[in-house]
């Protein structure tokens, strides 16, 4: 199947990467990033998970509609009907940043669609938008959005400065890189507008609501938490496990920041095949040899 496909759902038209074989895992990206944050990880699981990695709404190559519902608790909405659209009945669900907050929302609203859950570093209940984030929040809200995004859309320094704070290892980041971040959230006066009410739409209200819900949530749960973020401390993945009853194991990455998934694919992709492979029935392992085999 072709790495890039639109899916059209009421919100717009939604950027899917569609790549691998098996059972569908859905990966869900965080604020300034897109689904190329999961490329590395992809790369090491496409052979045994079709995995769909979409741009979320106001993100990378998706084309949102001036009035769609841009909120946590809307981008999980749209997620599920990108999942109807590709005729995917169950996921095996991985959230990073505010991606994990999307990806909770979507489980605990929808659990019959979650085989397994991998939630990394993420907001989560009352504890968002953290601390650390909050300059940046009322910089967007204070309109000055466009003037951040062009500054690190024409110097990879500035890009490379403005995303240190999750990176462990931001020199690393290359100039083509860069691009494919930032450029896509500055393409249009539309998409900057469409930001501003992202950040706009921010409530940790819409994670607090689920809490019963989590609490109710018996898919087999990995936590995976790099200790070196300055955004979510590692007391927000004890509360995780804490909360979500089929939560099995918590993971600590030291020294790893917010988007190590882009920085630590290997290791992350090991996690996800040893979480996959114990919470699947016999069945679902036999797939997964048969896949495996070929």
């Amino acid at each position: 199947m072709s790495d890039r496909r639109y899916v059209a759902t009421s919100s717009g038209d939604v950027a899917v990467l569609d790549r691998g074989e098996g059972p569908p895992a859905l990966f869900v990206h965080g604020v300034f990033m897109n689904g190329h944050l999961w490329d590395g990880v992809i790369d090491g699981v496409s052979d045994v998970r079709r995995c769909i990695a979409p741009d979320r709404l106001c993100h990378g190559q998706s084309r949102e509609r001036a009035d769609a519902d841009v909120s946590f608790a809307g981008q999980a909405g749209t997620l599920v009907e990108v999942l109807d659209a590709l005729e995917v009945d169950r996921v095996d669900l991985v959230g990073n940043d505010s991606g994990g907050a999307i990806a909770q929302i979507l489980a605990a609203r929808h659990p019959e669609r979650i085989r397994t859950l991998t939630l990394t570093n993420c907001d989560v209940h009352d504890g968002w938008p953290p601390p650390a984030f909050m300059p940046t929040v009322q910089l967007v809200l204070g309109g000055g959005l466009r003037a951040l995004l062009e500054s690190m859309r024409t110097d990879a320094g500035v890009a490379r400065a403005a995303l240190a704070v999750g990176f462990e290892h931001p020199e690393r980041l290359s100039d083509d890189t860069l691009r494919a971040l930032v450029e896509p959230l500055v393409a249009s006066d539309d998409r900057v507008r469409n930001l501003e009410r992202f950040f706009r739409a921010m409530d940790c209200g819409q994670t607090v609501e689920i809490e019963p819900l989590l609490r109710r949530l018996d898919a087999p749960t990995l936590v995976v938490w790099g200790t070196a973020d300055v955004f979510f401390d590692l007391a927000w993945a004890r509360w995780l496990c804490d909360a979500i009853p089929g939560a099995r194991d918590l993971v600590e990455l030291p020294d790893a920041k917010l988007f190590f998934p882009y920085e630590r694919p290997a290791r992350l992709a090991a996690l996800l095949r040893r979480h996959w492979e114990e919470t699947a029935g016999p069945g679902a392992r036999a797939a997964t040899t048969a896949t495996r085999s070929r």
